[in-house]
């Protein structure tokens, strides 16, 4: 156990001052930056915003069922159902059937079922249906239906908040599921939580129809930003989906803010035919029923590039681009609890972290020496490099710093403690019984490996189960926890022991006391 190979004791060493250099780097200033890299402190600990959102399927579920008529009309027509009284309610289908029997083997069949889905997960339908008076029938979504609804609107609205606010710069931002239907959002020290709100509550649904007061496919009028209402066409020429970028730019003549915007392969034909057929007429570009902009078409536009102009300011446009980058939310999100931390309460936290981390350091410090004096030291050496290397890891991770992180690094001063005390005390059983120091050290961390290793691992499965489990703080108390597991075996049993060798073999005709 006290015998090391060159090669070994170059790869600790080496390992060592590689994880020891990263968190040096939360020391360098802004100005002079190296590396950048360094641990994130958490909304408790620098200040911040905290945001939970809810999202509403009222509206995704109106725009489900409709989806659902042309699917029951076909379904109809080819089985040669008679069907009459068709009529959309909100979020059900009524409609009236000359044979609901046939009907009702048609909708239950588990087999290339298009207009009602069979879900394997809940082993349920879709869509249920009721039988009403006079031969007529309802169609709604079952329980089901409507939670895998909300849990794929959920889920997307997840990933599309992460996007926007990605965008914005936000770094270590916290993004978690709540219950069925909520979205918690920290955004550690946040300077422009506004903005941010802003950008958060529009669901950016995008699209360009032509301004028409006569259509087959019928006529809305809507309301431009600067107040113009105008007639246009219900049918969308193209939609934000076929955008796979937006960037804010400034024309050169008129020195305006305006969004560039590149589409798909797909959304460029889309948008060519539409631009050629209806060259010199207006295109209504339409954000969330508003229309942003109605230019002229003035000539065919098939390089599936194109621009949006509004009056915008740069930060407007910027928004924007943001928001069309982003995508669309599937449905709108309401703020539902809104926090400020202030920096002050932050710092408060810091202060009142690291003081209890210096008291319990320096009083470890001081016992470790006065039970077992050099080699307490050896324990102590171990210690501060156990502290390095754990904050090095976080560093490389960027990982986000929380008060129960802090907790967890205190933890860890205590199990690296626990880990030389438990050597240390096997060594001093076996200098009663042995003659030879080098048999009785090799012993000791031989026998005592067994017991590390146990109250150490036990641990690490705990942290394990926590982080995978909890959310936020729990988290960040787990990372903190497990790396400083880690760094205590290694710095235990690989640093401590190469430094305890090192005495032991020098004074190996001498008396050593532990």
């Amino acid at each position: 156990m006290l015998n090391f190979s060159k090669i070994n004791i170059l790869l600790i060493y080496l390992i060592f001052l590689f994880t020891s250099i990263f968190s040096l780097l939360n020391f360098q200033s802004k100005n002079n930056l190296v590396i950048d890299k360094k641990v994130n402190l958490g909304l408790d600990l620098q200040g911040g915003s905290y945001l939970l959102l809810e999202i509403n399927s009222d509206t995704l579920v109106e725009e489900k069922i409709q989806s659902k008529v042309i699917p029951i009309k076909k379904m109809l027509k080819e089985n040669k159902l008679e069907y009459s009284d068709f009529e959309i309610n909100d979020k059900t289908l009524i409609f009236k059937t000359n044979n609901i029997e046939k009907f009702e083997l048609l909708f239950y069949s588990k087999k290339d079922n298009l207009v009602n889905p069979y879900i394997d997960n809940y082993r349920s339908f879709e869509l249920d249906f009721k039988k009403l008076e006079n031969d007529f029938i309802e169609i709604l979504f079952s329980k089901y239906g409507l939670l895998t609804i909300n849990n794929a609107a959920l889920k997307q609205s997840i990933e599309i908040v992460r996007r926007r606010i990605d965008d914005v710069g936000t770094k270590e931002p916290t993004i978690l599921q709540r219950g069925e239907k909520r979205i918690l959002v920290e955004l550690p020290g946040l300077k422009d939580p506004d903005r941010i709100k802003k950008l958060l509550g529009k669901t950016a649904q995008l699209n360009f129809r032509l301004v028409s007061e006569n259509t087959e496919f019928g006529v809305e009028e809507l309301t431009s930003e600067t107040g113009e209402k105008l007639k246009i066409s219900k049918r969308i020429v193209m939609s934000g989906e076929n955008l796979i970028d937006a960037q804010p730019s400034i024309q050169n003549q008129q020195n305006e803010p305006t969004v560039s915007f590149t589409l798909d392969r797909l959304g460029a034909q889309k948008f060519g035919r539409a631009t050629t057929d209806n060259v010199g007429k207006r295109l209504a570009i339409v954000l969330d029923g508003k229309i942003i902009s109605a230019p002229n078409i003035n000539e065919p536009i098939t390089s599936g590039n194109g621009m949006i102009s509004g009056n915008f300011t740069f930060q407007e446009a910027t928004d924007l681009a943001l928001l069309l980058r982003s995508g669309a939310l599937p449905t709108p999100l309401k703020i539902v609890e809104e926090r400020t931390v202030g920096p002050d309460l932050g710092e408060d936290s810091i202060k009142s972290g690291i003081t209890s981390l210096i008291v319990g350091f320096i009083l470890v410090i001081l016992f470790m020496f006065y039970k077992y004096r050099l080699f307490g030291l050896v324990a102590n050496t171990a210690l501060i490099a156990n502290l390095l290397m754990l904050v090095g890891i976080l560093t490389i991770f960027e990982a986000t710093l929380t008060l129960p992180g802090i907790a967890g690094i205190i933890l860890t001063v205590g199990m690296a403690v626990d880990a030389n005390v438990l050597i240390f005390e096997r060594i001093k059983e076996e200098l009663k019984t042995e003659k030879s120091i080098i048999h009785a050290f090799d012993s000791g961390y031989s026998r005592a490996k067994i017991t590390v290793l146990d109250a150490n691992v036990t641990t690490l499965i705990a942290a394990i189960i926590l982080f995978a489990f909890g959310s936020g703080p729990v988290k960040g108390f787990a990372i903190t926890l497990g790396i400083g597991i880690i760094t205590t075996l290694f710095t235990a049993y690989f640093l401590a022991r190469h430094l305890t060798s090192i005495i032991v073999l020098r004074n190996n005709n001498r008396e050593i006391k532990i």
